[in-house]
């Protein structure tokens, strides 16, 4: 990866833990599908004017943050809140010191968000 930008480099980086965050739901009783990914600047300054964001510098403008839907695969019951997101927050941030989960946002509470900082 070392012939890859600085920027690309931490985009494949997140990429890989999304990856494996997700094999590790599947094997953890959770079923997953794909939420938002990448924003346009238009989107973001929509959510923000709406009360869906706090910044305009959000990860999902640089390809470093995912929102996700969970489910669980013992009754298929669709999970939102923080407390039962948790397990799953928990692990994303243990698989890199970059990665934080929406859900331990001081200012906003989004549960099913994960990121990478730079």
């Amino acid at each position: 990866m070392d012939k890859l930008s600085p920027r690309v480099q931490e985009q494949a980086k997140f990429t890989q833990d999304i990856i494996k965050l997700i094999g590790w739901c599947f094997d953890n009783g959770y079923a997953v599908t794909c939420g938002e990914f990448l924003r346009t600047p238009l989107q973001q300054a929509e959510y923000l004017r709406t009360g869906r964001s706090k910044t305009m510098k959000s990860n999902h403008l640089d390809k470093r943050a995912a929102d996700l839907n969970f489910f669980r695969l013992s009754d298929g019951k669709f999970l939102s809140t923080k407390e039962e997101i948790a397990p799953i927050g928990t692990y994303w941030e243990t698989l890199d010191v970059k990665n934080r989960w929406g859900g331990n946002f001081k200012s906003l509470c989004d549960a099913p968000h994960f990121e990478r900082n730079i």
